[in-house]
């Protein structure tokens, strides 16, 4: 005998809605077997219902709200994005016992303790494995696989625009405005990609990952965030001379302020990562994520992180777990929150630098900018000066050191005469001296 279909609404129809919708179709009697009861769409909001959108017209719709509150809906899959909309849906759907499933990090990085607490007070699922790095399976492994071990940091490339364009500026020696454009030709980056490369886009993952990995809410606000915009090709090449390369990171770990007390960062910037770290092979509109656990050790995620189909695999993923649960009547995971540490300010980050400045070629110059390293104990670790005369450049690369201190000894090293101009500012990541 047939088991009573499991209903699913789908909201949004772009690229990865459609991926849903066409593998689902394609796959049906997979997906019966894999759960033990059919998948049955019962509707796909969209904006407008006009037009061949490639689906039976007699499934679509331009009421979300209408169709997320049908009673023969059991699943809702959200693929709109955006903030607003969405969270009035989604809340709705789980307030009113059905599961969801999203792919919004935008809105979890802002409001998962709200959708945490709707979905727990109705016994109702909350999937977002896409939310994070597309296909690459990274919140279950965080949420169930680690469960029993202590989770100490989080780090990877997650957002793939952002990638893209360091990696064809390593490759090409181009500079970042051309190779912006060419991402945007080859459809990398988005028309108003500020996003991505301002950051916003990691940051938002990068609080979803600190909140499942430490055990307590951590909200896009919370994330230290720059993006890569002033990446020169000079500083490429520089970091090349340094047997590294520059890549945009979201960085979430545990740290000991002086005090001893327990804190957690979460922080997004470009650093320059030594060509022997894991993460530095990732080139082009790959993401990449390593945990690091004190029973497991290291671990590394790798593959597509975005893009229509890997982002869908990720939601059907999570869709088959909540159909498996309407069906066999278990529940997902639950937030779990109960560390509830505080997110340290980045003042209080140790950090390595490398700083790159345009300087007068005259005697003395060194000392100088060396003393002002020394007044805030900066220890400097390596000195390069490159070229001579009115173009002469100094990159100082700078051991461990509070990045408050860091912060300050740029600040000064712009009011000094010898220094025409600080040109670049990036931290070092994957060493520990």
């Amino acid at each position: 005998m047939t088991s009573k279909p499991i209903g699913v609404a789908v909201l949004g129809l772009g690229n990865v809605g459609s991926e849903v919708v066409r593998i689902l179709t394609e796959n049906a009697e997979d997906f019966e077997a894999r759960i033990g009861a059919p998948l049955a769409i019962r509707g796909i909001a969209v904006r407008r219902v006009d037009g061949d959108r490639g689906v039976p017209a007699e499934l679509l719709t331009d009421d979300p709200a209408e169709l997320v509150g049908r009673d023969d809906v059991d699943i809702v899959v959200e693929v709109l994005g955006g903030i607003d909309i969405p969270r009035k849906l989604v809340l709705s759907a789980l307030e009113k016992g059905k599961s969801v499933i999203t792919a919004n990090k935008a809105l979890l990085a802002e409001y998962t303790g709200e959708l945490a607490d709707a979905a727990e007070k109705s016994r109702a699922d909350l999937y977002f494995e896409a939310a994070v790095a597309g296909a690459i399976p990274v919140v279950r492994p965080l949420m169930q696989s680690l469960a029993g071990d202590r989770v100490n940091k989080v780090a990877g490339i997650v957002n793939g625009t952002t990638n893209f364009i360091l990696s064809a500026m390593d490759e090409t020696g181009a500079d970042y405005a051309e190779t912006l454009a060419e991402a945007g030709r080859l459809g990398y980056a988005e028309a108003d990609p500020t996003a991505d490369v301002e950051g916003y886009d990691a940051a938002s993952k990068a609080a979803i990952l600190a909140s499942i990995a430490f055990h307590t809410r951590v909200t896009a606000g919370d994330v230290y965030r720059e993006g890569i915009s002033k990446i020169t090709s000079d500083d490429l090449e520089t970091a090349k001379s340094l047997d590294c390369t520059i890549k945009l990171l979201a960085i979430c770990e545990r740290i000991v302020t002086p005090k001893g007390k327990e804190r957690i960062s979460a922080r997004v910037y470009p650093a320059l990562v030594p060509l022997n770290h894991p993460l530095a092979s990732v080139n082009g509109a790959f993401n990449a994520v390593v945990v690091e656990a004190e029973a497991a050790g290291r671990l590394m995620f790798y593959g597509q992180g975005a893009g229509g189909a890997p982002t869908a695999s990720a939601v059907l993923g999570d869709l088959v777990m909540a159909a498996r649960n309407k069906f066999y009547g278990g529940r997902g995971p639950l937030e779990s929150k109960y560390a509830k540490l505080k997110v340290a300010p980045m003042g209080d980050i140790l950090t390595r630098y490398y700083v790159s400045m345009q300087v007068a070629d005259k005697p003395g110059v060194l000392a100088t900018v060396a003393a002002e390293f020394s007044k805030r104990d900066v220890s400097i670790s390596t000195v390069r000066q490159q070229g001579s005369g009115d173009g002469a450049r100094l990159v100082v690369v700078t051991h461990l050191a509070a990045d408050s201190a860091l912060s300050e000894t740029v600040a000064s090293l712009e009011q000094l005469d010898v220094v025409v101009h600080v040109a670049s500012v990036l931290r070092l990541e994957g060493t520990t001296v």
